[in-house]
This record gives structure tokens, C-alpha cells and sequence, in this order.
């Protein structure tokens, strides 16, 4: 079914337990779950296994098995998501490492996929990708939670094969990569209103539902309350949005997202960078 290009695949699934139980965790986020001070101390046996959550401890099996130095060592690690947002088709990238950049350089030019480079947020740490030298999310969207849909499925399909195709023509050393790199850096995100007893006090506007990389305008419509009032955004003109109304993101206070789009020349770095990792192995 998936076009592996020639490149050895190892597919896992992330969190089978949780998967099991049809929820996205048990105890934790397990993209949420690969701090280093969390995985070291799981690796010095800091934590009584009694109060250990299972994604935690899953989080240090992955990386033990199949990190540097593990029995089945991976040099890159492609992270499958699904979204309950209209994120499309689309990569999301960790920090500015120069191989991950690199990769989706190449992917971008090959499907023009929109990427959300995520960075620079204390709140929001510990994601599975940066465990590993070189990587990036695959992320798909709107379906809704453990639901099988076809039209996600190819684009996931898709993107995946694309991936596999550039590490397969860069390990090659044909590798075609476009001038640039169009990135939406992360700036930061967004709650619902809240009444004084926390709950929330207001909803994503309908004209923001589902419009998902579509900039936003001073004085835009952004929630709407309960009694018919709109709250405007208030902020810089061309902001874009992302993750709207994520389902998985209501229980850590975020409705959206806010990104910059930022174009980058490519660099020599990020080519030199991705070629030694796959060399590598």
C-alpha cells in the first residue's frame, strides 16, 4: 500500500494501549511526554513504577528501542497525526534544526504542503520528533477522532510517500530543493473567553470554524458569546491561524494558534546537515 521508495520502514504504532481503549492517552499526552528530565527520570528509576504514567513509560520504551543506540535505531522519525481542525494536509516542524528543514523543504516543493513550525513555547514541550536526530508530523485534518475516513487516509498516504521519496533521493544525492521554505511560525495561542469561575464564557465565531490558514484582520469576528455579542480580534493584521477549535487541545486551554507566515532561502546548512544524517544511517 505505501510506497516505501526503497527506504527500510519501521511502522509503530505510538500509543497501542491507548489506542486499545479507543481515547487518545490513559495518563498523559504521549506527544507531550519525551522531556528529557521526564525520559532520565524513567532511565535512572527516579519514579516508583506505581506513579509512573504509561505514556511516559512509553514515551522511554520508543526511545529506548528505537533512538540512537537502540536495537532498532532510526535516523528519522515521521510522526502520523489526525486533527479535528481544517489544517488539510499539512507538516508540522519542531525548532529550526537544520536536517528537519531540510526534509520539509523538500516535501513542500514536491506537494505544497503548509507548514507550521512550532517553537519557542514553554508550555508546550516534550514532543516525540525531537527524541530523534531528524523528523516532522504529519498532520491531517478535520476528521474526527478514531474515525477511518479515505480522503484522510490518502492525504496522510500522500504526504507519507513524499517523505520517503525525498529521504530516498537525498541518500541518492538527487535531491531537487526549491529556493525557499515558506513556513507560519508559532507566536503563540489563543483561549476561549472565561467567566470568573473559569468556565468557558464564549465559542469559536462560525466564521472562524474551520478556517484554518486564512489570515486574520484587525477587528475580525473571533468568539462569539452566548447572549449573540461577538468579540473581535484585536491584533496585527495578517496573523494566521491554526489548530481552530482542536478538540484534543480544549483540556490545555488553547482554541487556537497564531502564526506568522515567513518565507526562508534555503540554506547549504540544512542540505548538508540532512545528507550526513541519512548517511548516517
Amino acid at each position: 500500500m505505501i510506497q516505501t521508495h526503497g527506504c527500510e520502514v519501521l511502522p509503530v504504532i505510538g500509543n497501542p494501549d491507548a489506542y486499545a481503549e479507543g481515547c487518545r492517552y490513559l495518563d498523559r499526552d504521549l506527544n507531550r511526554s519525551f522531556r528529557p528530565d521526564l525520559l532520565q527520570q524513567v532511565g535512572a528509576e527516579q519514579i516508583p513504577s506505581s506513579k509512573l504514567d504509561r505514556e511516559v513509560q512509553r514515551a522511554f520504551d520508543l526511545v529506548s528501542r528505537y533512538g540512537i543506540g537502540g536495537i532498532d535505531a532510526c535516523g528519522v522519525v515521521i510522526d502520523l497525526h489526525s486533527t479535528t481542525s481544517s489544517m488539510g494536509n499539512s507538516l508540522v516542524v519542531y525548532g529550526r534544526r537544520p536536517a528537519d528543514l531540510a526534509l520539509a523543504a523538500l516535501v513542500q516543493g514536491r506537494l505544497g504542503l503548509p507548514i507550521y513550525l512550532h517553537e519557542a513555547d514553554q508550555a508546550q514541550q516534550g514532543f516525540l520528533v525531537e527524541s530523534w536526530p531528524c523528523g516532522l508530523v504529519i498532520e491531517v485534518g478535520p476528521v474526527p477522532q478514531m474515525v477511518r475516513h479515505h480522503k484522510i487516509l490518502t492525504q496522510t498516504r500522500l504526504a507519507l510517500e513524499a517523505v520517503l521519496e525525498a529521504c530516498s533521493d537525498a541518500l541518492a544525492g538527487r535531491a531537487r530543493y526549491p529556493r525557499q521554505l515558506v513556513v507560519h511560525r508559532h507566536l503563540g495561542s489563543l483561549d476561549l473567553p472565561r467567566s470568573q469561575s473559569g468556565s468557558p464564557d464564549a465559542f469559536l465565531h462560525p466564521l472562524r470554524q474551520g478556517s484554518d490558514w486564512q489570515p486574520l484582520r484587525d477587528g475580525d469576528p473571533l468568539f462569539l458569546k452566548a447572549d449573540g455579542s461577538c468579540i473581535a480580534y484585536e491584533g496585527a493584521d495578517g496573523l494566521v491561524p491554526l489548530f481552530i477549535n482542536e478538540a484534543a487541545y480544549a483540556e490545555k486551554s488553547i482554541a487556537l494558534s497564531l502564526t506568522l507566515r515567513e518565507c526562508w532561502p534555503l540554506s547549504l546548512e540544512w542540505t548538508e546537515a540532512f545528507q550526513a544524517q541519512l548517511s548516517a544511517g
